[in-house]
């Protein structure tokens, strides 16, 4: 497989569940983005400060840490506040839409993912004009 060139979008894919991490990974390297993962709430605040992803996948339920509290600690930190954060879960309520917007999420997508449209849908969160 040829890898994505290095003017690609950056996505960094968090959750916990290794299977949902290589499915997203591959299905989004397969459109031509680059891809980095984290297991884990910090994990994923450290690779973000670190790489400064285009866009984020953030599950909600990790380990360590709520998905919630990692997207509102990526608000507080300059390197970081800039980066769209999408919640990535298959839990989803009706009163959480606000509760989600509120911690600094951009948008939401559910899993499973639909791995026609996934690639198109991280592409619409990235804050790169050339994503």
């Amino acid at each position: 497989m040829t890898l994505p060139p290095s003017s690609a979008p950056l996505v960094l894919i968090v959750d916990d569940n290794e299977r949902n991490r290589k499915l997203a990974g591959d299905v989004l390297r397969a459109a031509g983005l680059r891809t980095i993962d984290a297991a884990s709430g910090h994990e994923s605040l450290n690779l973000a400060a670190e790489r400064r992803p285009d866009v984020i996948l953030l599950d909600l339920r990790l380990p360590d840490m709520d998905g919630a509290d990692v997207a509102r600690r990526l608000r507080t930190d300059a390197r970081t506040a800039g980066i769209p954060v999408v919640a990535l879960s298959a839990v989803r309520n009706a009163g959480e839409s606000a509760s989600l917007a509120t911690a600094g999420f951009a948008g939401f997508l559910e899993k499973p993912i639909d791995v026609r449209a996934f690639p198109e849908q991280v592409r619409s969160h990235c804050r790169r004009a050339d994503g």
